[in-house]
């Protein structure tokens, strides 16, 4: 069995999210099992924020490209940690994000391009 901690996340409003986050394998604290609670060092808001402004970052990237896409689809998962906050986690065999751009060609049927899929 695989052991996970529930880390609390205080919400800027007021109450808390509980996450729960898998352990690295390999590696436990001693006489510990099952799930263990801990707070979060941050608020949910400002683990999500660096985040945030990556992703606004990349779409403000390709939406000034010469010819801009009619649509831009950023994908990547979030990784929550209680010292760490939110982090770009690997969703994937090749990469942490994968971005794609559709144009479309005289009102006609969307082209879709993969761009880029990161590591």
């Amino acid at each position: 069995m695989t052991d996970s901690e529930l880390v609390r996340f205080p919400l800027a409003g007021g109450g808390s999210v509980l996450v729960e986050v898998t352990e690295v394998p390999g590696v436990s604290r001693a006489g510990r099992t099952g799930r263990v609670l801990q707070e979060a060092r941050d608020t949910f808001e400002q683990a999500v924020a660096g985040v945030r402004d990556a992703a606004a970052s990349a779409l403000a990237q390709f939406t000034s490209m010469t010819r801009a896409p009619d649509e831009v689809e950023l994908k990547f998962g979030l990784k929550l940690d209680a010292e760490a906050g939110a982090v770009i986690a690997r969703t994937g065999v090749q990469g942490q994000f994968e971005v794609k751009l559709r144009w479309r060609r005289d009102n006609g049927p969307l082209e879709e391009e993969v761009v880029e899929e990161g590591d």
